[in-house]
């Protein structure tokens, strides 16, 4: 008699689960949501276990991180199995790797699922127990176009009326050369009003800019404010480069030097939170880069002397705790820079933009530059751009050919160093608004949900980064508009995280949420569940 009592019991516990599970699917859901509860049975074999190692890997290898040059992404890899290490001690745990086989693969074991189809849905991941009301929540989602702050930049005063800056997702990012002596226009009084208008004009297309504020350029006047050239003992240079007259400014002058911090003080407390600006790139050289190729340039006169160099650096580094700078990899050469006679400045944490990319002889200088940096792990904290060569004409009309050029492909050079964006202001002469996309989709983050499950309060979201670099700026998984407390920032190439968000319900809504976003711009994420 108590044998028949429980199997009655059993018989109603069964159908009380069973119609939860209903309670929560759609109709259209409903065969995905089977699917992901199937999971579980995979998962408690061993089989699926070893199965679940190799194809972390794998998913990580297809995200472009397999080149033999980015030895952090194969570690990245190793972080993403460690995720999952634990997983393998537990059968609650071994659920998460099942699920992520099935994100990425077709598991030849979900036929066999139906058979415990009550059995271990509840089981938790990263080998903790979860609360018998979790419930695995079907979504499905695709990643259509570049995400913001990464892939391949247009100037701002370029392409305005094409579809590729008016239809969404081909780009996000705008570029532009600002002269510091627009805005400054006496001693420590500024206008930013064209700046602002500048910025306002690009947000306005649902985009976020790349700016760089610069003194020289071929054949100009300097863009050294007119208060301080109006100084007796203020003496430029006039010389000649790029086989045009230009102006070089007097970095022996104790003025310009003041005057140059005061300005990134001033910017910062203006900017620094602005999601309107996506990067900011100094330097010193011709165009603003780190080099004065052609043209005088001795240090401390035409160029600004090391120890200033240094004060720079320190000055950015406590004024904009926000905003993301960027350097160019020209400063690896010790002849401009400090870093060969104080390596400390190489722990300030600042970006690298590489103005030649692509080349032919990228593998040789640009690469050296490149390591004086140590590209394979500042990608981690602090973003890597640049812009396609000009060194020919060549360069421009095939660096993005998808069979690349040079025995090496945009994508591939771009994993090689991590690359978030890239300026090609020329390639919509060249290339197609789709391949320009694709090949921007290829730069940056890429985030996948490989499980989402909810209770009535609470839910447990993982996400793997499937790109060639982490979010530099605080994102946050949430459901039903609750943010996880941890950010999505930092979430290296391979890496799997797991979230947990204060909100659940039987429908809820996942999405992900940044601060550091203009109106139009939206973080998408790849799921199958």
């Amino acid at each position: 008699m108590s044998t028949l009592r429980h199997m009655l019991l059993a018989a109603v516990l069964l159908v009380s689960v069973s119609a939860c599970v209903g309670s929560i699917a759609t109709e259209q859901d409903a065969g995905q949501a089977n699917d992901a509860d199937a999971t579980t049975d995979d998962a408690n074999t061993d089989d699926a276990n070893t199965d679940d190692a190799s194809t972390d890997d794998a998913g990580t290898d297809d995200a472009g991180t397999d080149d033999a040059g980015t030895d952090d992404a194969n570690t990245d890899d190793a972080g993403t199995d460690d995720a999952n290490t634990d997983d393998a001690n537990t059968d609650d745990a071994n659920t998460d790797d099942a699920n992520t086989d099935d994100a990425n693969t077709d598991d030849a074991g979900v036929d066999d699922a139906g058979e415990d189809a009550g059995g271990e849905d509840a089981g938790g991941m990263d080998g903790q127990d979860t609360d018998p009301d979790y419930l695995n929540i079907p979504l499905q989602s695709d990643i259509t176009g570049v995400q913001p702050m990464t892939g391949i930049v247009l100037w701002e005063n370029a392409w305005n009326s094409d579809p590729i800056k008016t239809t969404p997702g081909y780009i996000q990012l705008e570029y532009a050369y600002v002269r510091p002596s627009d805005i400054v226009v006496a001693a420590d009084t500024y206008d930013w009003s064209s700046f602002d208008a500048f910025l306002a004009r690009i947000a306005g297309r649902g985009h976020q800019a790349v700016v760089r504020f610069y003194y020289v350029y071929p054949g100009e006047v300097t863009a050294v404010p007119d208060y301080i050239k109006d100084l007796s003992d203020y003496n430029e240079t006039l010389g000649t480069s790029e086989g045009e007259a230009t102006y070089f400014p007097d970095w022996t002058h104790a003025e310009l030097m003041r005057a140059h911090l005061a300005f990134y003080t001033e910017f910062a407390a203006r900017y620094d939170t602005d999601p309107r600006i996506a990067f900011l790139q100094v330097g010193f050289g011709l165009w603003g880069e780190y080099h004065i190729y052609d043209g005088p340039n001795t240090i401390g006169e035409q160029f600004p002397s090391k120890a200033f160099q240094g004060t720079f650096f320190q000055h950015l580094e406590a004024e904009l705790p926000i905003t993301h700078w960027s350097i160019s990899i020209d400063a690896g050469d010790d002849y401009y820079s400090p870093f060969a006679s104080t390596p400390a400045f190489l722990n300030i944490r600042f970006g690298n933009f590489d103005d030649s990319f692509m080349h032919e002889e990228h593998g040789d200088y640009n690469e050296d530059m490149w390591n004086v940096f140590g590209h394979l792990t500042r990608y981690e904290h602090s973003p890597h751009g640049g812009e396609l060569s000009y060194y020919s004409n060549y360069d421009q009309q095939h660096a993005l050919d998808a069979q690349g050029m040079y025995g090496r492909t945009y994508e591939e050079l771009s994993t090689r160093f991590h690359i978030s964006y890239m300026i090609g202001n020329d390639q919509p002469e060249y290339q197609s608004d789709a391949r320009i996309r694709e090949a921007g989709m290829a730069n940056g983050y890429r985030f996948e949900v490989l499980s989402f499950q909810a209770s009535s309060n609470k839910s447990l979201v993982q996400v793997r980064n499937n790109g060639i670099a982490p979010i530099y700026y605080d994102a946050f998984v949430a459901v039903n508009g609750i943010k996880a407390d941890e950010s999505l920032k930092g979430l290296l190439p391979g890496e799997t995280h797991e979230y947990e968000i204060q909100a659940g319900g039987s429908t809820p809504i996942l999405t992900i949420e940044c601060d550091r976003l203009v109106a139009g711009q939206k973080i998408e994420l790849q799921a199958e569940l």
